[in-house]
């Protein structure tokens, strides 16, 4: 139950008690005025992490990418799936690399992986559903709080039926549920399946999991032709974290693609009205720069991300 749907029955109760607890009994007995509660300092609304993908072409490394990600001022970071594996196939140890994690003040907001578990084919989805349950659990053992779960292997026609894929995404669910990690389902504007937020939002509500939740990214929403307003209409654990990015004018959105991704603010998306859109739905948001520009692979990656990391602070300042 929320604070909006108590009734008046709750209410009056509720200040009944509130008003008893006012009070304490002092000694001897007597009522004295209890001592003020200490006022919790309320949660900056936005916290800024990293998807590694922006130093992908680095290939430093996930020990490096965690250093460099921590030392450039971020909260957390988002790391791709592969880059953990490899490490552990170099021998590393996953207990030592959640460690360092916590050393540098970093929180693993989510993880980069594409399993094909939404697919209508019944063998490739199964195996889908097992490579997800294999790096879910792979990401959990360093902390990781999430996993994204774009339509892989369903970019292409025909359309998928989105009741269906409640079904599969409640099924991954599940198991982040017994591995303790949230899948986050992904919209991806170039594919043919959840290119839309409304999709996304529809599949995400039919799973009648509590935990569902949808992975939004600002140039997916351009390139898959959904308004930003629609962030607006959902919850407050709807969307947690938006992958932040910005985007030319040209190419046009038919012909656009993730290479053309730039610092927030570069280019041409409203990103002050989005991030207003995105907190009007309540809680704290995780904004994780992401692009996958190769230009920016050729410069120095620590200022990629201190650039980065500026850019969307600049941004933010004109919303808070």
């Amino acid at each position: 139950m929320n604070a909006r749907t108590l009734s008046r029955r709750d209410a009056i109760t509720g200040t009944a008690f509130l008003a008893g607890a006012a009070l304490s009994l002092g000694p001897a007995g007597k009522a004295t005025a209890a001592a003020p509660a200490a006022t919790a300092t309320p949660a900056a609304p936005f916290r800024f992490c990293l998807n590694t993908a922006t130093i992908r072409g680095h290939k430093l490394g996930i020990v490096k990418e965690i250093e460099m990600t921590a030392q450039a001022g971020y909260d957390g970071i988002e790391p791709w799936v592969d880059s953990v594996q490899e490490y552990v196939k170099g021998g590393g140890s996953l207990k030592d690399l959640r460690q360092r994690i916590v050393d540098l003040g970093l929180v693993v907001e989510g993880a980069i992986g594409f399993p094909g578990w939404i697919v209508d084919d019944d063998a490739q989805r199964a195996k889908g559903m097992e490579q997800a349950r294999r790096e879910m659990d792979l990401m959990a053992q360093i902390g990781t709080r999430r996993f994204a779960a774009p339509p892989a292997g369903a970019t292409d026609l025909p359309k998928l039926d989105l009741f269906k894929a409640a079904e599969r995404y409640r099924a991954l669910l599940e198991i982040g549920d017994q591995l303790g990690i949230v899948p986050e389902l992904e919209l991806w504007g170039f594919s043919k399946n959840l290119n839309r937020l409304g999709e996304c939002a529809l599949v995400a509500i039919e799973t009648g999991h509590p935990k569902a939740c949808v992975l939004a990214d600002v140039f997916h929403l351009h390139k898959g032709g959904s308004d930003y307003h629609g962030l607006a209409l959902l919850g407050p654990d709807t969307v947690q974290v938006l992958h932040v990015n910005d985007f030319p004018s040209d190419p046009g959105r038919e012909k656009i693609d993730d290479s053309f991704r730039v610092y927030a603010g570069d280019g041409v998306a409203p990103l002050p009205d989005v991030l207003r859109a995105l907190r009007h739905g309540g809680g704290q948001k995780v904004l994780s720069f992401e692009v996958f520009n190769r230009r920016y692979w050729a410069q120095d990656p620590a200022e990629v991300l201190k650039t980065g990391l500026a850019k969307m602070k600049q941004v933010v300042a004109k919303v808070v």
